[in-house]
């Protein structure tokens, strides 16, 4: 019998009822973890996913609201017992350069990708023992020179990420917690392509010299490592194919 080395750990996922949220479930699932998969509105798919992993829960939360952010702690906490793996995936990807971009548009963007991992992580933590991890979701836009003045607004909410798990790697490394970011280059989610057409999608594997977009799975395959990693905090991980 081979060995799972998250056997007997409680991973907690938002957004995870698709892309890289899902491929990161199934893949934890598969090392021994048991899975609560949080989603904001596709209770079909959420189901669908959690009906294959033994054990796994699937809760609906509205990532950027710290009232149910609250409920969603409680309420894994209570099924659970604890939080070992805190994988910090949910978010949305507005293509809003300065002149477009509006204060709603500015407030819902950082309330789901910023403002909601935050305070994600602050509630978890009291239930997270030594050893525990927590890893959010960057971009490696980034860092490319390839980066579009309409990726400015989500953009600026992934700066926040990276600062964010270099500054906590530090205020949790007391409490033996570790923080990390994975930052994926263009990886196959349906959020990735929708509204692109062949030659925008060629051209975009084209940034990276093995010429194809990343999978789900090989982004997830980054976070699971970095759920049992033992001596990896405070690094933003790209996961891209060289693109940069």
């Amino acid at each position: 019998m081979s060995v799972k080395p998250l056997a007997g750990k409680v991973a907690l996922i938002t957004g995870a009822s698709k892309g890289i949220g899902k491929a990161t479930a199934v893949r934890l699932a598969q090392q021994g973890a048991r899975i609560v998969a949080t989603y904001s509105s596709d209770a079909a798919a959420a189901k669908e996913l959690v009906k294959d992993i033994e054990g796994a829960l699937a809760i609906q939360s509205n990532a950027g609201s710290v009232t149910e952010i609250d409920a969603l702690v409680k309420e894994v906490v209570q099924q659970c017992g604890k939080i070992d793996i805190l994988v910090l995936n949910a978010g949305i990807l507005p293509m809003k350069n300065l002149e477009n971009t509006t204060e709603e548009d500015f407030d819902k963007t950082f309330a789901l990708n910023v403002k909601g991992p935050y305070f994600l992580a602050q509630k978890a933590v009291p239930h997270m023992a030594p050893g525990s991890h927590i890893i959010f979701l960057s971009t490696t836009l980034c860092a490319a020179s390839t980066v579009q003045p309409n990726y400015l607004l989500y953009n600026s909410t992934k700066g926040a990420i990276e600062q964010m798990t270099r500054v906590m790697a530090k205020d949790l490394g007391p409490k033996q917690i570790y923080v990390n970011a994975v930052a994926p280059g263009p990886t196959g989610t349906e959020l990735f392509f929708k509204g692109k057409n062949e030659q925008v999608l060629k051209m975009i594997a084209g940034f990276s010299p093995m010429n194809r977009i990343g999978e789900p799975d090989e982004i997830a395959e980054t976070i699971a490592y970095l759920s049992g990693s033992r001596w990896v905090s405070g690094q933003v991980v790209r996961v891209n194919g060289g693109m940069a």
